[in-house]
């Protein structure tokens, strides 16, 4: 793999490592589509970097089993604004 590819996988990993950020904020903050950096960090940092690739991998169970109360507080925000 090219050193380019690999900077950039590793970088995104231990963004959402150390912040536990989601794939979305990371591909935000990388200006890279939200496809990459999900494949970039759950296929190819496997092969790269396996403790790596376990923290993000928690990291990215918690914001999945998280993700519909945020999607349902920011339901409950909306309609408390109108």
């Amino acid at each position: 793999m090219r050193e380019d590819i690999t900077d950039r996988i590793l970088d995104e990993a231990e963004y959402i490592a150390t912040t536990g950020a989601t794939v979305r904020a990371t591909a935000k903050v990388f200006h890279f589509s939200k496809s990459t950096v999900h494949k970039d960090v759950t296929e190819r940092l496997y092969f790269i970097n396996r403790d790596l690739h376990k923290k993000v991998k928690s990291v990215l169970e918690k914001n999945l089993s998280e993700r519909h109360i945020r999607g349902g507080e920011a339901t409950r925000l909306k309609y408390l604004k109108k």
